[in-house]
């Protein structure tokens, strides 16, 4: 059975472990990121903006989770705004407080979502941004681009782990355990090479990105990028990986 490594936050790698389980593949955890909630940010007055954009199930989590405990009444002003989703994961997470998101674009990432989105539904009006630490920031600048305003609300962030295990990972690595290295953002990436302390790719290892910023993320490592699914979430991904593992046999 081969095996692929997972760079995920530990609370989010089970879900894909799974789905690569369901395509005969084993797995191997190793974190490179931590999630925290970020540590000091005030509850908005959501009446006020058109609109609100959420990026990860991560944005969803830390942001709802407080307007739950310390301002319902926010939360119900939200489910009145128009909410932007990118990806389906997020928007199922945020259907779960009964948040009816916008379309979903099948390529889930930042710049098409804000490509579906009619420049005169921006143009004078007022967005929030709820975001990691990491964040590359697309989203406020094309708002701004367009004539709107965006206020940007770190709820969460990211955190290199204590990463113990890199030497057992290299060790596997170089004995041929792992035919393909999985990253589900840029800073899974950047963590993991700086970890392991060289961006050099063993002959035969597969290299799998979620999507395109993460893609673009590696290939500014000078990584080269294998397989990058269809449709960016869990499953496609671990059913592009699959894919791209039997062809080698």
């Amino acid at each position: 059975m081969k095996c692929v490594l997972v760079t995920r936050p530990k609370h989010q790698a089970g879900s894909f472990v799974k789905e690569l389980k369901k395509h005969d593949l084993d797995s191997v955890v190793f974190p490179t990121i931590e999630i925290q909630p970020a540590s000091e940010w005030d509850i908005p007055d959501v009446s006020v903006y058109t609109g609100a954009f959420f990026t990860s199930p991560n944005s969803v989590h830390y942001f709802i989770e407080r307007l739950k405990k310390e301002a319902p009444e926010e939360l119900e002003k939200l489910r009145q705004i128009k909410v932007f989703a990118v990806g389906k994961t997020t928007a199922s997470d945020l259907a779960e407080h009964g948040i009816v998101t916008e379309p979903i674009p099948k390529v889930a990432d930042a710049v098409n979502l804000m490509q579906t989105i009619n420049p005169a539904e921006i143009q004078g009006k007022s967005f929030l941004f709820l975001r990691g630490s990491l964040s590359l920031g697309v989203i406020p600048s094309v708002i701004t681009e367009r004539g709107g305003t965006c206020d940007s609300l770190t709820v969460y962030e990211n955190h290199p782990p204590n990463l113990g295990a890199t030497e057992l990972v290299k060790k596997m690595i170089v004995e041929g355990k792992i035919a393909c290295l999985s990253f589900t953002s840029p800073s899974t990436a950047q963590n993991y090479f700086k970890a392991i302390g060289s961006t050099d790719v063993p002959s035969g290892v597969l290299v799998a990105a979620i999507g395109k910023t993460t893609a673009n993320a590696l290939e500014k490592l000078g990584v080269k990028v294998d397989i990058v699914p269809k449709y960016y979430d869990g499953p496609h991904f671990a059913e592009a990986i699959a894919e791209a593992l039997n062809r080698k046999k």
